[in-house]
């Protein structure tokens, strides 16, 4: 009989539970196929016992030091406690205490992305609100496109893994595999599209408007009635390929012009509710960091989700723009989050 180097955990409980059950050393190891030595080995370690853990003493350090350690946190919001701790002139800390430290008077987060705002964005933020502000926002049609990779946003794939146990092993791509570029509309409570970009496809000018041309206008605006295209307003956001004359021009041809054709302010996106959606729809095709083989996986993936945004979602979602407007008003054209 061979000698083996270590105990299963089901062997552990089964030699528990033969000798509760009155067998004896020689017995059990015949039972499990074992050298009768490791049975012996195993309950001799068990009889010892564990050796209690001492807890070390905590690095001592003041109360001075430790305002000091506050006030740099403040001023240094993204530093490491090494950083932190230097900036105070405080040596030879460990890394466990100075963790310890912060965590009694900080949170690790991570920081908010947000687009840059200066004094011009500012005031055309604010003059966009003071325009639409008794605008029925139930007519406006806002658009956007989103890109959605196969491997998801990084950061994401995260959870609670079991002690003993090893996190599940992700896929490590460059660019995340890919992605699959997705444009809609929301109007009041209704979803148009989703529709797919061809992949490939560089949007500018010209394929913009063809895009347009072949998914939006024939697949949905064509369908509407007379009195709807007159009081629908049309929203898109400043990317290159909306804002050319080329795009505005043939919008205007589409009968897509001047007040139909909603004003954007500059680094907005905040503003823009069908964000909202998309972060919906990303929440539900990356849980619990979900991966994709493929590109028409995730397109099937986000066509999926998109069918489960009920309507009031979506109402609740173009029903927040008053609200949103106020809050431009309310902090001088400053940024609102979403």
């Amino acid at each position: 009989m061979g000698q083996k180097k270590d105990l299963t955990g089901s062997e552990r409980s089964k030699i528990v539970r033969y000798l509760a059950e009155g067998c004896s050393c020689l017995k059990t190891a015949k039972l499990l196929k074992r050298d009768h030595r490791t049975i012996k080995r195993f309950i001799q370690n068990s009889q010892q016992g564990r050796k209690k853990r001492v807890d070390k003493p905590r690095c001592k350090i003041t109360a001075h030091e430790l305002r000091k350690v506050k006030r740099a946190a403040a001023k240094m919001p993204l530093a490491t406690s090494l950083a932190i701790c230097q900036s105070c002139n405080i040596t030879g800390v460990p890394k466990s205490t100075r963790c310890a430290i912060l965590r009694d008077m900080a949170k690790v987060r991570k920081a908010e992305r947000r687009p840059p705002l200066n004094k011009t964005h500012k005031l055309k933020r604010q003059d966009w609100a003071k325009k639409y502000l008794k605008t029925d926002f139930s007519k406006v049609l806002w658009t956007d496109e989103m890109r959605v990779s196969l491997d998801g946003p990084d950061g994401w794939a995260r959870g609670w893994i079991g002690k003993g146990q090893r996190a599940p092993v992700r896929l490590r791509r460059q660019q995340g595999g890919g992605g699959v570029l997705v444009w809609a509309g929301i109007i009041k409570d209704e979803l148009v599209g989703p529709f797919r970009v061809e992949d490939g496809v560089k949007l500018n000018s010209q394929s913009y408007c063809q895009f347009l041309e072949d998914t939006f206008f024939k697949q949905w605006y064509r369908k509407k009635s007379a009195s709807f295209k007159k009081n629908m307003i049309f929203m898109q956001d400043n990317a290159p390929s909306h804002a050319s004359k080329y795009s505005t021009a043939w919008l205007a041809r589409k009968g897509i012009k001047e007040e139909k054709l909603m004003t954007w302010p500059p680094c907005s996106p905040d503003l823009n509710p069908i964000e909202n959606l998309w972060s919906i729809i990303k929440c539900e095709i990356y849980k619990e960091g979900k991966q994709y083989t493929s590109l028409n996986s995730v397109w099937e993936a986000v066509v999926a989700a998109a069918r489960n945004v009920d309507g009031e979602q979506i109402k609740t979602l173009t029903e927040s723009m008053d609200g949103r407007l106020l809050s431009v008003l309310a902090k001088k054209g400053g940024y609102i989050g979403r």
